[in-house]
């Protein structure tokens, strides 16, 4: 099965855990990996006007990517998905941080753009709401029903 990881802001700014980038890291050197990074612009995405706090306006990925895309929200860009679409995968496997509201905005972009999102359940964190990620994890499920383990997704690729 093509597949390719997108790795949904895990950077410095969100301070995730040493567990989580190794995790990421050891799965993503088995496919092709895509990631974004959030970045702070105040007249593209008003963070601090409507929240009061902003992620860094200056960030990187902490895990290497093929291709690394700059979003300013939640969700993804254009010019990722387009980018995503281009590689004729089968299905995006989806980890990182925020998994209630910055991976499930990911699901919803790719599944709007005809891309079959899956999650990689033990490797996304929630928010700080929800550090387990359950609550994200529940609300991917009954939205595009796709999930996985880092294990399950290694051991499809020996077959």
């Amino acid at each position: 099965m093509r597949q390719v990881l997108l790795i949904v802001d895990v950077q410095s700014t969100f301070s995730p855990s040493e567990k989580l980038v190794d995790g990421i890291r050891a799965l993503s050197a088995y496919i092709p990996t895509v990631a974004s990074v959030e970045l702070h612009d105040e007249s593209i995405t008003p963070f601090q006007r409507q929240l009061g706090w902003h992620p860094a306006r200056d960030d990187m990925a902490l895990v290497e990517a093929d291709k690394v895309f700059v979003k300013h929200g939640y969700g993804q860009t254009t010019e990722t998905l387009d980018y995503l679409k281009g590689l004729g995968v089968e299905r995006v496997l989806v980890c990182g941080l925020q998994t209630e509201t910055c991976v499930l905005a990911a699901g919803f972009a790719l599944f709007d753009a005809g891309l079959n999102p899956t999650l990689v359940t033990d490797l996304t964190l929630g928010s700080s709401l929800d550090r387990s990620g359950q609550l994200g994890i529940d609300l991917w499920r009954h939205h595009f029903g796709q999930l996985t383990t880092a294990a399950e997704v290694i051991a499809g690729l020996a077959r």
